[in-house]
């Protein structure tokens, strides 16, 4: 896809008055991720980045986990070009399961069918834990910046998402679910309420 050359990453990522999102902010995402993960008992050897874009949460992620592999995931020909990303579509890239895998803002770049067998493929791909995030039809209205906020995405309901990985994962909050059969605890009032 054209879409995601090098003059949409420019607008959405490089120039710091319409960029979505900085160094700060994923650096505090990355911070998040790795402490979730120690607290539940996750050893991560195995990382990927499901969507990694410009790579801004790998160095946090390999802060969080010093001794894992880390696997940045993108279907932008340019991005793996220039950073030397693993080309594939979530939709039907494969691989031995992760410990953990994080998919931050990418799902609603794909229409109904290929986001969910890319749910679907998420199940394949993680052993552990998933982050996953995804602006929704409600995030659209009440909370993202439009101005900053790229338009031509698929909005769908968080329920829509939350039935799909509910086939495969526990849902524990702010993003984290928990694969079903992953031997890690999570406290009942420290997990979304399902």
């Amino acid at each position: 896809m054209t879409r995601f050359d090098e003059a949409y990453y420019r607008r959405y990522y490089f120039n710091t008055r319409t960029a979505v999102t900085g160094k700060a902010e994923m650096r505090a995402r990355g911070e998040l991720i790795g402490a979730y993960s120690n607290h539940i008992g996750l050893p991560v050897r195995r990382l990927l980045d499901a969507g990694c874009g410009i790579g801004l949460l790998r160095a946090p992620l390999l802060r969080a986990f010093p001794r894992a592999e880390y696997t940045g995931l993108e279907y932008s020909e340019y991005l793996c070009g220039k950073y030397g990303w693993t080309r594939g579509s979530l939709a039907d890239w494969s691989a031995d399961p992760f410990d953990l895998v994080v998919c931050y803002d990418v799902l609603q770049y794909l229409d109904d069918y290929t986001a969910a067998r890319a749910l679907a493929n998420l199940g394949r791909l993680t052993r552990g834990v998933l982050y996953l995030s995804a602006l929704t039809a409600r995030d659209w209205r009440e909370n993202c910046d439009r101005t900053r906020t790229d338009r031509n995405v698929h909005l769908r309901d968080a329920e829509w998402y939350a039935t799909r990985l509910k086939r495969n994962f526990r849902p524990s909050g702010a993003g984290f679910w928990v694969r079903r059969g992953a031997p890690l605890t999570t406290w009942e009032m420290e997990t979304a309420f399902a």
